[in-house]
């Protein structure tokens, strides 16, 4: 039996509807930023790569190729996506390139992470 969805709305409240509109509107840069973080997080590498820069702060390309057990330009091609999108920030220390995530971003996924976390401490 499949579900049926139907409106029967009798009067649309007017207020509530233009009250919505206006904190879509008000929230739009927002709601861009956290679509943009959750599209590039939808990916469960860049996921995995986001949780442990929450967790360690930076690391290195090298560390999570041999965390996640991924090419170094297979690790690369998912940092350039993230970098790009202003996910993620670089600093460099010789040859090294060290990444950690951009403050906004965090912010963003502190509440994902947050229930990651818990998580871990029942596990």
């Amino acid at each position: 039996m499949a579900l049926e969805l139907s409106c029967t709305r009798a009067e649309a409240d007017q207020k509530q509807l233009i009250r919505c509109r206006e904190t879509l509107y008000t929230s739009s840069e927002l709601i861009n930023s956290v679509g943009k973080v959750l599209a590039l997080a939808g990916n469960e590498t860049r996921l995995k790569i986001l949780f442990l820069l929450n967790e360690e702060g930076e690391l290195c390309p090298c560390d999570f190729s041999d965390i996640l057990g991924m090419s170094v330009p297979a690790i690369s091609q998912h940092i350039r996506k993230m970098k790009d999108a202003g996910l993620i920030t670089s600093r460099r220390d010789g040859q090294t390139l060290y990444y950690s995530l951009v403050k906004d971003s965090s912010e963003v996924l502190e509440g994902i992470f947050g229930r990651l976390k818990e998580n871990k401490k029942v596990a």
